[in-house]
């Protein structure tokens, strides 16, 4: 039997029903929150850090000068010199239940929320799936448990934040209470502020000036990232992305959590602040430091910080003449570490399909993000690129295999299906969309005065580009065997879901279908209501006799 969402139930009850994922079963009644559109984050979680506990362990007992031996680590089975692990906002205990039964060499985990009826919950559920031996239910407020954590002893080897919206209030807490070497993992929910749809409070809550381009969904990765990075600077510490995730309606990144002063100082060169033309949409990367690397006269190196000179544009675009906008500041170093993300990907293409729900989906993402170029940030749409200059769209082929023969790199990103990510200058971008143009012409009624159109085509391209000649790195690995990158909509009830005080179950479902486009369908139902009332009012115009004169 399968509830709406096609996850598997067993009815136990007049108000509670068991829901299966994968290893984990939790009894829902009509008092817990369950998300079933985010199997493919725990399934990510789960994978992340089976390779995680493997590398950390490792490298604590080479620092103990102790022999080190996974083979003895069984997912399920408490591992004394194991991860400690914190799910600092739990609701039904099932994300940590699964870390309980799928991840091997983990010593305790802490499942912890301020809900009594949620504790509650989680404790009749690790009861349920028989995993007391590695799971405490924990009743306290997130950030006083990690505030209270702050000792050496106490340290969590790993904290999962997943609340509902923005993660900041926790950060500060979560980032004194990790051990060093640590791993932080972390979803935003907040989608439209982090996209740029209101930069205030973006400022507000995260420290950075978000700007409304194409590729919102890795600026918002970048914008996270920023924000974790300049918290764990006031403490002494910095961060190391493993793997940052844009999917469906949240971002997840997985970061390394070290401490050391001397490192932090290159935190200023590893943020920048960007320029984005108001015309033709370019944008432009200013870092907010310089580091130097010399060598003394007696052979020794030399590592000096600087400020650089700025602004990097000019007053108006270079291509179009249109003004900028500013904003960031925004990470600007490497979001994942190739060398993870490739164990990461044979670690899960090793295990059985069974045992992940969104196995495909995991290869598929972690292909195109093994693919990704780490030395670039951010990228362009090609779509997007053209509808700037009202060009027909290129064969995105065509367009890697005109860079590639060019001389230059380029990739896609896991965050949109039509990005190019290259390090070409903007110039030859532009470049090769004139040549573009020279086969499919652009009508001259769209040629206007002052639009980037007229402005950027004017000028001849100054060398001929290769399109037809597919170039053999132009279709990658990801695409060449489709593999599943950007999923479908799973359900109709699709999306974030509701804060906790909501309640799962057939009730919500409902309730959310009636209220969905509530008042676009109340305004549709006023303006017919209106023009009924203008049609009747011509009538009895038109049926009154006329007076005689």
């Amino acid at each position: 039997m399968e509830d709406s969402t096609g996850q598997p139930v067993t009815s136990i009850g007049a108000s509670e029903r068991v829901i299966k994922e994968r290893s984990a079963e939790i009894i829902a009644g009509g008092s817990v929150f369950y998300n079933p559109v985010q199997e493919f984050n725990r399934d990510l979680s789960i994978s992340v850090l089976n390779v995680f506990a493997r590398r950390f362990l490792k490298e604590r007992a080479q620092s103990e000068n102790v022999e080190f031996d996974d083979s003895t680590f069984v997912a399920g089975e408490k591992c004394e010199n194991g991860l400690r692990i914190l799910e600092a906002l739990s609701a039904t205990g099932l994300r940590s239940i699964r870390y309980a039964k799928e991840i091997a060499g983990v010593r305790e985990i802490i499942a912890n929320d301020l809900s009594k009826a949620a504790v509650a919950s989680i404790s009749e559920n690790v009861r349920h799936n028989a995993v007391e031996n590695l799971i405490v239910p924990s009743q306290s407020d997130a950030m006083t448990l990690m505030y209270l954590s702050t000792s050496n002893e106490k340290r969590f080897d790993v904290i999962d934040l997943d609340p509902y919206g923005c993660p900041n209030r926790f950060l500060d807490g979560a980032l004194q209470s990790i051990a060093n070497g640590g791993l932080l993992l972390v979803t935003a929910t907040d989608m439209a502020v982090l996209a740029g749809n209101t930069p205030e409070a973006c400022y507000a809550k995260y420290g950075c000036v978000p700007l409304r381009m194409k590729c919102c969904h890795e600026m918002a990765l970048r914008i996270l990232l920023h924000s974790i990075e300049t918290h764990a600077n006031r403490y002494g510490k910095y961060i190391e992305p493993l793997l940052s995730i844009s999917a469906d309606f949240y971002v997840r990144v997985f970061v390394r959590i070290h401490t050391g002063q001397a490192k932090c100082k290159y935190s200023m060169s590893k943020q920048s602040m960007i320029f984005q033309c108001t015309g033709c949409e370019t944008f432009t990367l200013q870092p907010l430091g310089n580091v130097k690397v010399s060598t003394t006269d007696k052979g020794k190196s030399q590592t000096k910080f600087g400020i650089p000179t700025g602004p990097s544009v000019g007053t108006n675009c270079e291509h179009c003449g249109h003004k900028h906008h500013m904003g960031g500041p925004i990470w600007s170093n490497p979001i994942h570490d190739h060398g993870f993300v490739k164990e990461l990907l044979q670690t899960i293409e090793e295990r059985p399909l069974c045992e992940l729900g969104t196995h495909r989906r995991l290869q598929g993402v972690l292909s195109v993000v093994q693919e990704e170029l780490l030395d670039v940030p951010l990228y362009y749409v090609l779509d997007k690129l053209c509808c700037v200059l009202k060009l027909e769209n290129v064969p995105v082929l065509k367009f890697r295999s005109a860079l590639l023969h060019a001389g230059y790199r380029v990739s896609f990103s896991h965050a949109s299906k039509n990005s190019i990510k290259t390090d070409a200058p903007t110039s030859v971008i532009w470049d090769i969309l004139r040549c573009w143009a020279k086969r499919h012409p652009v009508k001259e009624n769209r040629m206007l005065d002052g639009t980037p159109v007229k402005t950027i085509l004017q000028r001849p391209p100054t060398k001929d580009y290769v399109f037809d000649d597919i170039h053999p790195e132009a279709n990658p690995y990801s695409r060449r065997n489709a593999l599943t990158r950007f999923q479908e909509n799973p359900t109709a009830h699709w999306g974030p879901g509701t804060r906790a005080t909501i309640m799962i179950g057939q009730d919500k479902v409902a309730k959310s279908f009636r209220n969905q486009n509530k008042k676009q369908k109340q305004k549709s139902t006023d303006k017919d209501n209106t023009a009924k009332e203008n049609s009747d009012d011509e009538q009895s115009k038109c049926k009154q006799p006329k007076l005689e004169t």
